[in-house]
C-alpha cells in the first residue's frame, strides 16, 4: 500500500531521473571509447535491477563520468572484449565485500585524494571530450589529446571536411551555452526538467532544420543486437595480472564513489538511511550482470540521485522506474535517439568534466592547512600525466606519508623553574624520529639538574627515547643532578616498556 501511495511523487520523480540520464548514459559511453547502447544498457540494469536490490532507497545507478577514464584506457589497451571479463571480476569483488560487510571500509579515503581523482578524471573528460566535439577521435592519454588540440583546432577552420568539424564544435559549444544559461537562469516553475536535456534537444532540432553534416549517435533498432555475451575463452584472460590490477582498481573506485555518493544523498532528505554494506552488494550484482552483458560498469551517481530527490522521490520506485523508460524509449523510439549528434554528448561531458574540477573543493581544503591542498593537487596532476590508477595510488601515499609525520611529530619545551631545577615538556609523539632533537635539547640542560619529565601531553613514546632518557638520567646521577617522571601512569608505563626490553634482549 505503500507504494501506491507514494507511486504519484515517485512516478514524477522518475521521469525527471529518465531525462538526466538518456544523454548522460549515452554521452559516458561515447567518452569510455564503447558505443551508446553499451550505456544505455547499464542505465537500464542500475534501475530495474539495482534499484530494486538498493540499500540506498534513493541513489540512482548507472554509467559514470568517474570510471569513463579507466574504462577507456582499458578498452584502448587491451580492446573492447576484455572490459567484459574486468568487470565481472570487480563485481563480484563488490559482492564479496559487501557479504563480509566491509562497506564502510571503502569510504576511507581522504578527502583530498577523492577530490583530487575527481578533478584528474574531469581534467581528462575535458582534453578528450573537447576532439568529439568537434567530430575527431580522442587520443589514448591526457597528455597526448592536449599535444594534439591546436592540430584538431586547425583542421576546424580549414573546412578540409566540408565545413563538418566546424558545424560539430559550434553544435557542441552550444549545448555548454544553453547549460550553462539553463542552470543559471531557469524558471522556478522549470527547475525540474535538466540543463543537459535542454542542451542536448535545441541542439539535435537545429542541426536537423540545417541539415548539418556532422556525425549522429548510431544505435541498433533492436538493443539486443548490442550485448555480447561473455564467454569462457574471455573469462581466461583475466590470467593476465594486468586484467586483475584493473578489476581491483575498478572495484575500489567504483565503490568508493558509490557509496560517498550514498553518504551525501542521505544528507539531502530525511527518509531511510543508507545500508552500505546492502548497497555494496547490489551494485556487485549490477556489475557482474553488465559484465556479462558487455556493457559500461556502473556507480551510485550523486548528479541522477540529487536530482531524483529534488524532484520529490522517497522511495526506490522512481529509480526503478526510470530504468523501465529508459528501456522502453530505446526499444520503441531508437529513431529519436539516433538524431542526437555525438558532438552535443561531447559537449554535455566537457561542461560535466568542468564541475567534477570544482575549484570550490581546493578552497575547502585550504583551512585544513597546505598538506591536503598539495595532496590534491598532485593526485589530479599525476592522474592527467600518468594514469588514474598511479594517481589514486600517489594520493594514497602522500596520505599516509603525512599521517606518520603527524603521528610521529614531537614538541620539547625546557622550562628553567628554579636553580638546578628544570621540566621538560614532551607534547605528541616520542618516536626515534625525534630522538636528536630530544638529545640536543638535553644536551644543553647542565648535567648537575635534576629535570622532571612531564608526560601529559604525550601521546606515545617508543624504546629509542625511553632509552635516550635513561641514559641522560645515569650521566645526570654522577654530576649531582637526575631525571624524574612526574606523572606515576606514564612512569609506570614506561618502566613497563624498560622491562620488557631488557627481557627482549636477554
Amino acid at each position: 500500500m505503500t507504494a501506491f501511495r507514494t507511486l504519484p511523487r515517485d512516478g514524477l520523480a522518475s521521469v525527471v531521473v529518465f531525462l538526466v540520464a538518456l544523454p548522460l548514459c549515452m554521452g559516458i559511453a561515447i567518452a569510455s571509447g564503447m558505443p551508446p547502447a553499451k550505456g544505455l544498457i547499464t542505465g537500464i540494469i542500475g534501475g530495474l535491477i539495482v534499484g530494486f536490490l538498493s540499500g540506498s532507497p534513493l541513489q540512482v545507478s548507472g554509467p559514470a563520468a568517474g570510471l569513463a577514464v579507466l574504462v577507456f584506457e582499458l578498452v584502448n589497451t587491451h580492446g573492447m572484449a576484455a572490459l567484459g571479463p574486468v568487470l565481472l571480476m570487480a563485481g563480484l569483488i563488490q559482492l564479496l565485500a559487501g557479504m563480509l560487510r566491509l562497506g564502510s571500509w571503502f569510504r576511507v579515503t581522504a578527502p583530498a585524494v577523492v577530490s583530487g581523482m575527481l578533478a584528474g578524471i574531469g581534467i581528462l573528460i575535458v582534453l578528450s571530450q573537447i576532439h568529439v566535439m568537434i567530430d575527431a577521435k580522442p587520443l589514448a592519454s591526457g597528455l597526448d589529446n592536449l599535444l594534439a588540440f591546436p592540430g584538431a583546432l586547425m583542421q576546424v577552420f580549414h573546412f578540409n571536411d566540408g565545413g563538418s568539424a566546424f558545424a560539430a564544435g559550434l553544435i557542441g559549444i552550444g549545448t555548454i551555452a544553453c547549460m550553462w544559461l539553463w542552470d543559471r537562469y531557469r524558471p522556478k516553475a522549470l527547475r525540474f526538467l535538466p540543463g543537459a536535456l535542454i542542451g542536448v534537444c535545441l541542439a539535435t532540432l537545429l542541426s536537423m532544420w540545417l541539415a548539418l553534416p556532422i556525425t549522429r549517435v548510431e544505435l541498433p533498432e533492436n538493443l539486443g543486437t548490442a550485448i555480447d555475451w561473455i564467454s569462457p575463452q574471455a573469462l581466461s584472460t583475466l590470467a593476465d595480472p594486468q586484467l586483475l590490477v584493473a578489476a581491483l582498481a575498478m572495484a575500489f573506485i567504483a565503490s568508493a564513489e558509490t557509496l560517498l555518493s550514498a553518504a551525501a544523498v542521505d544528507r539531502m532528505h530525511s527518509g531511510p538511511r543508507s545500508q552500505f554494506n546492502r548497497e555494496l552488494s547490489a551494485q556487485g550484482v549490477g556489475n557482474i550482470l553488465c559484465g556479462a552483458l558487455g556493457a559500461l560498469p556502473m556507480t551510485g551517481v550523486i548528479v541522477r540521485s540529487s536530482a531524483n530527490v529534488q524532484a520529490g522521490a522517497v522511495s526506490r520506485t522512481s529509480a526503478i522506474l526510470h530504468g523501465l523508460w529508459l528501456l522502453a524509449l530505446v526499444s520503441l523510439l531508437p529513431s529519436v535517439l539516433q538524431s542526437i549528434p555525438i558532438a552535443s554528448l561531447g559537449g554535455v561531458l566537457v561542461y560535466t568534466g568542468f564541475k567534477l574540477v570544482n575549484p570550490a573543493a581546493l578552497r575547502n581544503l585550504r583551512q585544513f592547512g597546505r598538506i591536503p591542498m598539495l595532496i590534491y593537487i598532485a593526485t589530479a596532476l599525476c592522474i592527467v600525466m600518468t594514469d588514474l590508477l598511479t594517481g589514486v595510488l600517489t594520493g594514497f601515499a602522500l596520505t599516509l606519508l603525512k599521517l606518520l609525520w603527524s603521528a610521529s611529530k614531537l614538541r620539547i619545551k625546557v622550562v628553567h623553574t628554579e636553580p638546578g631545577q628544570a621540566e621538560l615538556h614532551l607534547r605528541g609523539a616520542a618516536t626515534f624520529l625525534g630522538v636528536p632533537r630530544l638529545s640536543q635539547e638535553l644536551a644543553a640542560i647542565e648535567p648537575s639538574t635534576q629535570v622532571y619529565i612531564c608526560m601529559d601531553r604525550l601521546s606515545y613514546i617508543d624504546h629509542a627515547c625511553i632509552e635516550l632518557l635513561e641514559d641522560w638520567g645515569r650521566s645526570a646521577r654522577l654530576h649531582g643532578g637526575g631525571l624524574e617522571i612526574r606523572r606515576t601512569a606514564l612512569k609506570q608505563r614506561v618502566e613497563g616498556r624498560r622491562r620488557r626490553a631488557l627481557a627482549a634482549t636477554g
